[in-house]
């Protein structure tokens, strides 16, 4: 394996581990606030959908993203009525999302386009193009130093970056502010909370809008830069692996980000290397699609250990009198 294809397979992972990503930390927000939220997978789904549809129709990929963080919200809105209004099964109301988005996405889609439940192909002004970072021309003959910068650092979309981003700004908002403590701590002793008089409900409700605005991000990203449009299931499970990194990195941000960049490095493997020839037999094309949710499973299964979750998450809030 030579220098430009390790170059590009950890290119690939980039781009195959920023939904995941972002679901992780949309999962962490409101998990660490107490609230259980398997409904991500919906979520992305649903904003995959809309963003698609709306950068199609305008022809604007910043409107398809504000529709796709709009109607993830929407779904947040619901789980968190479901959960911490009317004190529902939080893991309930994550299943009735998801199936509410599976099905809702394809009927729309097939009366609004007539295309098999496929929104148009998008271009132009309708996707999230990759940006050129300054000096990357420049610095591509390189050895070295050029190929890092102008192709595994340069050339990704906005939304890669600003996932980037969101872990730093997620480590600083949990652990550096007073609206970060009092999260924690909602998820860990809401009554210790509502005893010095913060909302818990307040905070539960903004780390679930919180998680429906990262939703909605994932979610565009796969349909408007991943992709090209929106397609049945296009989420692909990846807000289950979502969660099992979440799991994996014990609600923490920054392994958040390493367990995500696992499963898209596993993934970019198996969808470079097909029909393997070892001589005596052929690896199938699909067991390397599901090479990276195996290898996931073990990994989680074996070398994770004990991960404790919030004391009282998945436990609806009842104010004492």
């Amino acid at each position: 394996m030579d220098f430009l294809t390790i170059i590009q397979i950890l290119d690939s992972t980039i781009r195959l581990a920023t939904p995941l990503l972002l679901a992780c930390l949309a999962g962490l927000y409101s998990e660490r606030a107490g609230i259980f939220d398997i409904g991500l997978e919906g979520k992305m789904l649903m904003a995959a959908f809309f963003s698609a549809a709306v950068a199609a129709v305008t022809g604007s990929v910043w409107l398809g993203l504000l529709a796709g963080i709009a109607s993830s919200m929407v779904l947040s809105g619901l789980h968190g009525l479901a959960s911490i209004t009317f004190r529902g099964n939080q893991l309930i109301s994550g299943v009735a999302i998801n199936f509410l988005a599976a099905g809702m996405t394809v009927l729309i889609a097939q009366d609004w386009f007539k295309q098999g439940g496929r929104t148009p192909s998008l271009f132009d002004q309708g996707r999230f193009n990759p940006i050129t970072l300054p000096f990357a021309e420049t610095l591509e003959p390189v050895p070295f130093i050029g190929p890092i910068y102008a192709e595994l650092i340069s050339g990704h979309s906005i939304l890669v970056y600003l996932a980037l981003l969101a872990v730093p700004g997620t480590w600083w908002l949990l652990y550096r502010t007073r609206f970060g403590l009092r999260l924690r701590a909602v998820g860990e002793n809401p009554a210790a909370v509502d005893t010095a008089g913060v909302s818990v409900v307040g905070l539960r409700y903004a780390a679930v809008a919180i998680c429906g605005v990262l939703c909605g991000i994932a979610g565009a990203y796969l349909a408007t830069a991943l992709q090209a449009g929106f397609v049945k299931d296009m989420t692909a499970g990846r807000g289950f692996i979502a969660l099992a990194a979440l799991i994996f990195a014990k609600w923490r941000p920054w392994h958040a980000l390493y367990a995500c960049l696992l499963f898209g490095f596993l993934q970019a493997i198996a969808l470079r290397y097909q029909n393997i020839d070892l001589g005596a037999f052929v690896v199938p094309v699909q067991a390397m699609d599901a090479l990276p949710y195996v290898l996931t499973v073990v990994i989680l299964a074996g070398f994770v250990g004990k991960a404790i979750p919030p004391r009282a998450g998945g436990e609806p809030y009842v104010k004492e009198r």
